[in-house]
């Protein structure tokens, strides 16, 4: 019985608001920890239910009700969980610590329930005997989920191996909070305040305007540099300044190594919990339990398919940067080793050397809501859908602007919330999520509420605010994670959007970032925003003929992070007091292209893996580069703006979600399974 929580706080009662949106103009701090406390009692009250049932098990009475219950709790979970990285407050992540535990406990509750699994596995067992007879595919695979999610949730585990799981798994769940706590704090504690003319030397006018916005924000009187994305990548692309780069990068790549907010216990602790789950449910290492459930299948096709990309790329990557120091040397850098913070400042000069290309000149023909705007109609023009801006609906910051999302026929698809600008209480980067899901039951489709959030430069009162290339190609990728969450049409919640594979989910987002680099998609919009000159064809020619710039030396940095992620995930015992520096350093020894500096490292922020949903799984990136350079090049034989090809593209990968196989659904769109050729092909490595 729902409790009058239900009828009182804004998490929980009944939205009045167009399409059930959430009410961010009446939630506040308060209502968090009562919703949740009430959500999960009511969503225990539908376990018990479910669990307790008199008539015999059957897939609609358990498998189908499990999968529909805990709604309203998972629509708090959203909308909290969400707003903690993108607007949070001291005193929601004092709300995070305490309800992480009574979430992971929940969790335990349902997945150690023995009545529930038991009618589960007998359902299970009844369906497996007739080889799934009477059921549809979307029916097959959400028995064959739920079945396997209770295996891997402990349910065959007894007394005290039982207990050591449920300890455990709650341990974790504090020990990733603060490893993400510890994470955003570091990066926010530094910051470089520059009060001399001499100081700023090589910087462009943009970034100087925003350094000096950044201080007025710190009510200090200069140009302010911090470790934020749009702030400290630009510094070390342009400054000129030698000193003032290594300060910046040995501040960034020590975050969160010692002190206040050090990481390296947390990251002991994550490990050996995640080696004891494994061990408890009998999996050789915890890469091999998380693995399991993806394309790839087991760690050795992940290393496998590491190899097959390192090894050509590798050497590739190496004469880069023999080349990149041989062109330094040629113009003024007078010492014989590009160290780590010279990379991205003589990059950017070798680049505009050999093709003419210069940031500074393409960035204002990229104003955020041009582009912003291009990326919708880019969406229309393949999918048929537009986007109509809601003031009557509320976002949870005066930042945030909220689209209806309408598809082809006019009828209302999604919600979509964009967050663009940074601000102290965001983290980061740049992620999409959603407060509500995709799903239909009884009768009606739930359309789904999608956010994207960024961290693009704010408008400054002399322009607008502005992106690099680099930014409109992220853009373009994470929007289309939204095209995946926005255009799902499933069944099952726990198979809508991208509740796919975490090997498939990154292909939806990466073949986006295509259009990118397609002149056809870039003369359509990009003027500069003070003239109103058409980008000319020459910036055009030099961004299309640099895209492989540095190909494998990317390719190799990202591989790195896979390898360094699969070597932490595939001990099978814990050093004693293992030193994560000095690990990160052992484990990427035999891929390095840059030298190593003592005392940094990437492990004590590498959120993917310790806090997200990445650990073990970080290859995923390069295994749906696969999978986007194969797809993309059916859209280059037929044309870009293909509507066909975009249809079944549509139709095939973006609403499908995980409703069934995951290589079934590429194969059904591209005609063949993927090959990693195509990948090295596409970046000129083969």
């Amino acid at each position: 019985m729902k409790s009058e929580e239900f009828l009182t706080n804004p998490l929980l009662a009944p939205s009045s608001l167009p399409f059930g949106a959430p009410a961010f103009n009446l939630i506040k701090e308060e209502h968090y920890l009562p919703a949740f406390e009430a959500a999960i009692a009511y969503a225990k009250e539908e376990v018990d239910a479910i669990a307790s049932c008199p008539d015999a098990p059957t897939f609609a009475n358990t498998v189908e009700a499990l999968e529909y219950s805990g709604q309203d709790l998972s629509r708090v979970e959203g909308i909290f969980f969400n707003l903690l990285e993108a607007d949070s407050t001291p005193g929601m992540e004092e709300i995070a610590d305490k309800v992480s535990p009574m979430l992971t406990s929940f969790s335990i509750y349902v997945s150690m329930n023995e009545a529930l699994f038991s009618r589960v596995r007998t359902v299970y067992e009844e369906y497996g005997a007739k080889v799934f007879e009477g059921l549809s595919k979307e029916q097959k695979r959400l028995l064959e989920d739920t079945y396997l999610s209770f295996k891997r949730g402990g349910a065959f585990l007894e007394g005290e191996d039982r207990k050591e799981f449920s300890e455990t798994m709650e341990d974790l769940s504090l020990l990733q909070l603060s490893f993400s706590n510890n994470s955003l704090a570091a990066t926010k504690e530094f910051s470089m305040l520059l009060t001399f003319p001499d100081e700023i030397a090589g910087l462009p006018d943009y970034v100087l305007e925003d350094a000096v916005n950044l201080a007025r924000e710190n009510a200090e009187v200069g140009w302010m540099f911090n470790l934020d994305r749009p702030s400290y990548s630009p510094f070390m692309k342009f400054s000129s300044r030698r000193d003032l780069r290594e300060k910046m990068w040995r501040a960034y790549n020590t975050r969160a190594i010692g002190g206040h907010y050090d990481n390296c216990s947390n990251i002991r602790q994550i490990i050996s919990g995640r080696m004891k789950i494994a061990s408890l449910l009998g999996y050789g290492t915890f890469a091999d339990f998380a693995l399991e459930r993806r394309m790839a299948g087991s760690t050795e096709a992940v290393e496998k398919f590491l190899s097959s990309l390192l090894d050509p790329s590798l050497a590739a990557a190496r004469k880069e940067v023999a080349d990149l120091t041989a062109f330094a040397r040629k113009n003024g850098f007078d010492d014989d080793t590009i160290m780590p913070w010279d990379f991205a400042y003589w990059s950017e000069k070798y680049q505009k050397a050999l093709f003419d290309i210069d940031e500074t000149l393409l960035k204002p023909y990229f104003p955020m809501e041009e582009s912003l705007n291009a990326v919708f109609s880019l969406a229309g023009t393949l999918y048929g859908i537009t986007f109509e801006k809601r003031d009557d609906i509320p976002g949870y910051h005066p930042d945030v602007r909220v689209y209806d999302v309408l598809d082809t026929d006019g009828g209302h698809l999604a919600l979509f919330y964009v967050d663009p600008f940074p601000r102290k209480s965001k983290r980061g980067g740049a992620w999409m999520t959603e407060f509500m899901g995709q799903y239909s039951f009884g009768g009606k489709d739930h359309r789904p509420f999608i956010s994207i959030v960024t961290n693009f430069s704010k408008p400054s009162p002399d322009s607008p605010s502005l992106l690099t290339h680099d930014e409109l190609t992220t853009l373009l990728h994470e929007f289309g994670h939204s095209l995946h969450g926005m255009l799902s049409r499933c069944r099952y919640p726990s198979q809508a959007g991208t509740n796919v594979a975490r090997d498939f989910v990154e292909l939806p987002s990466q073949i986006m970032e295509n259009w990118a680099f397609e002149k056809e998609f870039l003369d359509s919009f990009a003027k500069h925003y003070k003239t109103g000159e058409k980008i000319p064809s020459e910036l055009i020619k030099g961004l299309l003929e640099s895209r492989n710039f540095q190909a494998a030396y990317l390719q190799v940095r990202q591989l790195q992070f896979g390898i360094l992620d699969m070597a932490w995930h595939t001990l099978r015992e814990m050093p004693a007091d293992v030193d994560p520096v000095e690990f990160e350093k052992n484990a990427l020894s035999h891929c390095e292209t840059l030298p190593r500096i003592g005392g940094t490292a990437v492990s004590p922020t590498f959120g993917h893996i310790f806090s997200g949903g990445y650990s073990a799984g970080y290859y995923s990136y390069k295994w749906a580069e696969v999978l986007e350079a194969d797809a993309f090049s059916l859209f280059q034989e037929r044309g870009i703006f293909d509507k066909d090809t975009a249809s079944s593209f549509r139709k095939n990968i973006l609403e499908r979600g995980s409703s069934e196989d995951e290589m079934v659904s590429y194969v059904a769109f591209r005609g063949h399974e993927p090959e990693v050729d195509a990948l090295l092909r596409k970046l000129g490595i083969i």
